[in-house]
């Protein structure tokens, strides 16, 4: 074997690596935070006795879990600006994340609320608390409780799955890595870094998830 290892590019090019990485969270929050009201708007109508509501939530995440996401990213980013507005990359990457994660966070949040026995709605309602912080207090807390854990997954997957907007040329940690590599030409030590990098965030996440879980549902454990 006479390949010689030079991870020194990594070392030399680490503010350009930190620059993808800055974007990759950029991009998971972003689309946590909003997935997330999607997810729980999305359930909401999932439940609702709204007929009307429950087709078009039901639709929404069949169409996203059926299809890959790479399709949905390049629906938007093309198909979108076809039509008329144009999106630059980074929007389109933010827009679909979002999309994707709020209709597994639909479907997740589902779970929860309907986990929810009515007996506990009706202490709420003898408690006389009004419909809202039943809602916030009664049923979407303990159902975040009891989903947290496969939530916090998804998350990850999230996270993770935000490599795929490098296609649309969305300069995360992906892009940036396959730049480096396309420019050095030392595709064992770019991508071997940028994997490390992709663990560390993934603990990172664990980590952060696990101390909220602590403070939000006073529990010790959930992984």
């Amino acid at each position: 074997m006479t390949y010689r290892f030079q991870f020194q590019v990594i070392w030399d090019n680490w503010p350009l690596l930190l620059e993808g990485v800055w974007l990759t969270l950029q991009l998971s929050v972003g689309a946590t935070v909003l997935g997330l009201l999607v997810g729980t708007v999305g359930a909401l109508c999932r439940i609702s006795g709204q007929r009307v509501l429950r087709s078009l939530a039901t639709v929404y995440v069949e169409a996203i879990r059926n299809t890959p996401f790479l399709v949905q990213l390049l629906f938007i980013f093309f198909g979108i600006s076809s039509l008329g507005p144009t999106l630059g990359n980074e929007q389109a990457a933010l827009l679909a994340l979002t999309i994707n994660f709020g209709a597994y966070a639909t479907e997740i949040i589902r779970a929860g609320i309907e986990s929810i026995s009515p007996g506990q709605i009706e202490a709420g309602k003898s408690l006389g608390l009004n419909q809202l912080k039943i809602f916030r207090l009664v049923v979407l807390k303990p159902a975040i409780a009891s989903i947290y854990p496969a939530l916090i997954g998804q998350i990850v997957l999230l996270m993770l799955l935000s490599s795929v907007v490098s296609q649309i040329s969305a300069e995360e940690l992906t892009f940036t890595g396959n730049f480096l590599r396309s420019r050095t030409f030392r595709d064992f030590e770019v991508f071997s870094a940028v994997a490390v990098i992709y663990i560390l965030l993934t603990l990172l996440f664990k980590l952060t998830a696990q101390l909220l879980h602590r403070r939000l549902f006073h529990f010790t454990r959930y992984l």
